[in-house]
C-alpha cells in the first residue's frame, strides 16, 4: 500500500501537467503581410471601375485578405477605414468593395450616380492590403468579428508587423 500511493500521486499530478495548454506561441511570418497601393481605377464594361492585382505569392487555402481605404489625416498618421464602404456624396452614393482568390484581388468602386464625374475619388487612391496568413487562423477567424475591426485592431490582434509594408 505505500508503493501504491505515491503511485497514484505521481499518475494524478502527471495527468495535470500534460494537459495544460500553452497558448503563448508567438507565430512569425518571413514575409510582407502588409501592403500599400496608390490606385487609379480603370473602367471596363465587365466589372465597371476597378483595379486589379496580382499577389506576389499565392494565399493559402485559409488565408485572409482585409483592405483598407485612407479616408484622410489625422494629426499626421493616416486614418483607415475599412472596405467594403459606402460613401455619402451630394452627387450619391459611391462603394467600394473588393473580392479575393489565393492569387489575386480586384477592388471596385461603384455609385448611384455616374462616378466618372468625381475622378477624385477614383484616382490617386491610398488602399491598404492586409494578409492575415492562415497561421493566425485566417478564414478560420469569425469573418463578422474582422470585418467589424479598425486597421489597428487587427494588427494588433494578430501581431502583424506592419513596419515593413510591401509593395506589387
Amino acid at each position: 500500500m505505500k508503493k501504491f500511493i505515491p503511485l497514484v500521486l505521481l499518475l494524478i499530478s502527471s495527468i495535470f501537467i500534460f494537459s495544460c495548454k500553452d497558448d503563448d506561441t508567438i507565430v512569425e511570418v518571413d514575409y510582407p503581410t502588409v501592403y500599400d497601393l496608390n490606385v487609379n481605377f480603370v473602367y471596363n464594361a465587365d466589372d465597371g471601375w476597378n483595379f486589379y492585382q496580382r499577389f506576389n505569392r499565392s494565399l493559402l487555402d485559409q488565408d485572409y485578405v482585409v483592405i483598407f481605404r485612407q479616408a484622410g489625416t489625422e494629426n499626421g498618421a493616416a486614418v483607415w477605414q475599412q472596405i467594403p464602404r459606402t460613401l455619402y456624396l451630394t452627387q450619391g452614393e459611391l462603394d467600394y468593395d473588393f473580392d479575393f482568390t489565393k492569387n489575386d484581388f480586384l477592388i471596385y468602386a461603384g455609385g448611384t450616380y455616374d462616378i466618372s464625374t468625381t475622378p477624385q475619388y477614383l484616382n490617386n487612391q491610398r488602399f491598404r492590403v492586409v494578409l492575415v496568413p492562415a497561421v493566425f487562423g485566417g478564414k478560420n477567424t469569425n469573418s463578422q468579428d474582422i470585418s467589424k475591426m479598425s486597421y489597428d485592431e487587427i494588427i494588433a490582434r494578430y501581431n502583424i508587423d506592419d513596419s515593413k509594408i510591401g509593395t506589387f
